[in-house]
């Protein structure tokens, strides 16, 4: 049986460096892996072997529009062997039960297991196989991706992290991030948070895969067909008890560049797997649950799990 910690670490993050494990160091996970690094922790990136052996050699460059270029050197295994304070998971949700073999569960200790993936769904996997206490779900936004094993390109000029959570709690680990220059907030709105990333994501990754556009394409050429999703995502927002206003969600594409592309539109376009039943499926199996009617949405991961099936090209 392993102990629930209660507050783990007790000591603020000025006391000493926390070691820091990154599971997934790839746009997220490098660019935290990087600032951490750079910030004094010790970090120890958990990856295949093609990636632990450049990371090995080369460490983490960061290429970043906030925090400039770096350089950090960091620890690289392909698997977790130590007690570590916080354990970072940042892969994509598609590789999420292959790399957390990579993180044993009596070897995480009493440290915190914070997810970053994309979607709703993934926090009660991670307690069913660490915990409910040290387990604390996260959402970031940030615009960051690699390049190459151990390259990350940061592209936004910020990066925000939401923890959900008692704030007496988890004060150190918000504090541990802030001065690694991470905005993090801590809220005890478990729902409202992850709703409020995947509300937003869902219209723009399944609108831009779909038809392989950017979003300021979207905006004006499928404005209709945006609204329409973004209100669906709403609707099923607040079915599950997170406020949702379609209107500010609007608005905060209407600020993003033109050019700007969703990661799963990336996805596609490079080949890789998609994180559809994380975002869109996930979003139609809430909107089952309460009797919300999603027409847009369920068309379009049919659609997108029709072409995923059949490896064909991007609609446009």
């Amino acid at each position: 049986m392993l102990s629930e910690p209660s507050s783990r670490p007790a000591t603020g993050p000025a006391d000493r460096p926390w070691s820091v494990a990154v599971l997934g160091p790839g746009g997220v996970g490098g660019l935290l892996a990087g600032v951490l690094s750079r910030a004094g922790h010790r970090v120890i990136c958990v990856a295949g072997e093609a990636t632990v052996r450049v990371l090995r050699r080369d460490g983490i460059r960061v290429r970043s529009a906030q925090f400039g270029a770096l350089t950090a050197q960091v620890e690289a295994v392909t698997e977790l062997r130590e007690p570590v304070d916080l354990c970072l998971v940042a892969v994509k949700h598609t590789a999420l039960p292959a790399a957390l073999e990579r993180i044993p569960p009596d070897i995480v200790g009493d440290g915190w297991v914070v997810p970053l993936l994309n979607g709703i769904e993934h926090p009660d996997v991670l307690r069913g196989r660490y915990g409910a206490r040290r387990v604390v779900p996260g959402v970031i936004r940030v615009a960051s991706t690699r390049t190459a094993p151990g390259n990350i390109e940061h592209g936004s000029p910020f990066t925000e992290i939401d923890l959900a959570g008692a704030p007496e709690r988890l004060g150190p680990l918000a504090a541990v991030l802030e001065e690694a220059g991470v905005r993090t907030r801590v809220a005890d709105d478990e729902t409202a948070a992850l709703w409020a990333k995947l509300a937003f994501l869902a219209p723009f990754a399944l609108l831009t895969t779909h038809y392989g556009l950017a979003i300021g394409e979207v905006r004006t050429e499928r404005r209709e067909e945006l609204a329409a999703l973004v209100a669906e995502a709403a609707a099923v927002s607040r079915a599950c008890g997170a406020p949702a206003d379609p209107a500010k969600t609007l608005a905060l594409y209407d600020a993003f560049p033109g050019d700007s592309q969703s990661s799963m539109q990336r996805d596609a376009e490079a080949g890789r797997p998609l994180e559809l039943d994380a975002i869109g499926g996930a979003l139609l199996r809430a909107a089952d649950r309460h009797s919300v009617p999603v027409p847009v949405a369920s068309r379009l991961v049919a659609a997108l799990r029709v072409r995923t099936d059949t490896q064909g090209p991007v609609v446009r």
